[in-house]
Order: structure tokens, then sequence, then C-alpha cells
């Protein structure tokens, strides 16, 4: 038996984006995936999947499935014989006070919609880029790591009420949820196409157009990638493989 904290939860993770993971420091062997994650009163609160580790011994961060996430699961493979998720069709970003303030919003809950699927769920729902989804069917949406849980927890083909903030008041959207299906995930690129890309010293990024496989695969029609973030972008947020669609509001489609 080891021992441990819950430093955070509902974690996401690369490629796993709808499971909201336990994240602690219980030492977790190679291999023990499967393992149970108790509380101190003995009680199963979740199972282990796997462990972040820079030497590839059991030090480090480990996380795990909450026990009411694979209860879901168990009872529907038990109903049904498989396990559909729901989808809206949007791609989702955190959001921050700056952005808060920008929105006037009084602080920074819920997700920012960045893109919308061309025909998905979401698009059809009238949902757009700029959008923070703050509640899904009642329920609050504290951030955007918890919003693809929520989502995927919904019966696909049912329909579901989305509460957005836009244009500083709250609008009601209702939406029929999607499946999930299989998805290519966008490769990073490698520094050696900064050199072609398009730099702004004011704003501190050096970008250049999307190719249409990577539009695709960002569900965008249009944008400028991020090949270098320092400045005021950088300050404000801006990142390496960000893709900027609009600046105040107004959409850009070329460097």
């Amino acid at each position: 038996m080891t021992s441990g904290i819950i430093s955070a939860k509902s974690r996401a993770l690369p490629n796993e984006n709808y499971t909201p993971f336990i994240q602690t420091d219980v030492p977790v062997n190679p291999g023990n995936s499967g393992g149970p994650l108790f509380n101190l009163q003995g009680e199963v609160i979740g199972i282990n999947p796997m462990i972040y580790s820079q030497t590839g011994g059991f030090q480090g961060l480990s996380f795990a499935i909450p026990i009411n996430e694979a209860i879901k699961v168990k009872d529907t493979l038990i109903k049904t014989g498989h396990v559909d998720r729901g989808r809206l069709g949007v791609t989702v970003q955190g959001m921050n006070q700056t952005l808060a303030n920008s929105f006037g919003m009084k602080s920074p809950a819920g997700a920012l919609v960045s893109s919308v699927e061309p025909g998905g769920p979401a698009a059809k729902a009238g949902l757009q880029p700029g959008d923070v989804i703050t509640a899904l069917n009642g329920q609050p949406v504290a951030d955007s790591t918890s919003l693809p849980s929520q989502v995927a927890g919904l019966v696909p083909g049912t329909s579901a009420k989305v509460m957005v903030w836009r244009d500083k008041s709250s609008k009601d959207l209702d939406v029929t949820i999607g499946a999930i299906k299989d998805a290519k995930v966008a490769s990073a690129k490698g520094g050696d196409e900064i050199d072609s890309a398009s730099q702004d010293a004011r704003l501190g990024v050096a970008v250049r157009p999307l190719t249409p496989d990577e539009k695709q695969q960002a569900s965008v029609s249009r944008g400028l990638l991020v090949q270098q973030s320092n400045g005021a972008a950088a300050s404000a947020g801006s990142q390496l493989d960000d893709v900027i669609l609009a600046v105040n509001s107004q959409p850009v489609t070329t460097p």
C-alpha cells in the first residue's frame, strides 16, 4: 500500500479530454494500471490508469479515473454493450480575468469557444467563436477542462440547453448532441518554418497561414498559426501553436 494526496481534480490530459482525471502524488508502479485509489475511509474513489514520470520509475504524478465516471461506463456497457459519448463540435480554451473583463464578465468562469466545427451540432445551434459557455443543461461550466466531460456524459441525439455569454449578456441555445467519432490529432510543426512566417514586432508574434489539412483538423475555416510569441502577445498568454482567429472581433485570414 502507498499513500499520497490529491493535488488537482478534473485534469484534462492530451488525447484524454473527456475524462476528468484525479491528479495525485500516490506512487504507482508501471504495470499497475487498473489498481484502485482509496480514500481514508477505505472507499474506492478512482482507478489508476497512468503515471507521469521523467525517470521511468514510480516517482512523479499519477492520474486516476474518478469512480463515478467508471460506474457510468459500467452501467452503459451492461445496458447497451457499448459506450456513446456526446459531442458539441467546438474547441474551447480557458478563461482568465483579462478575458473576462474584455467580455464584460465579473469572473473568469466558463469555457471560451475558440472555433466551431462547420456543420457540427454547435454550428447548427448557432454557437459562435467568442461565445463563453457558462452552463450546460442548467449545470454551471466551471472552466474549459470540465466542459468536455460534461458533454461526453450526454446521450447523442438528445437535446441540451447551452447557456452562453455573448455581447455582454446571457443567451440560451438548444443543441442536438452529436456522437464522438474517431478524429485525427493535429501534429506539431517543426521550428524550421518560422523563417517563412510573418512577424509583427508590435504584437510580438510570428505567424503563418494554416494549411488546408490544419484547417480541417482544427475545424476552422481561417486563422494564422503562431510560430513565435513574445512581448505583448506572450504577456497576454499567447503561446506557440495557438491559432489567431480574429483581432478585435475582426476575422484575420492573412499575416
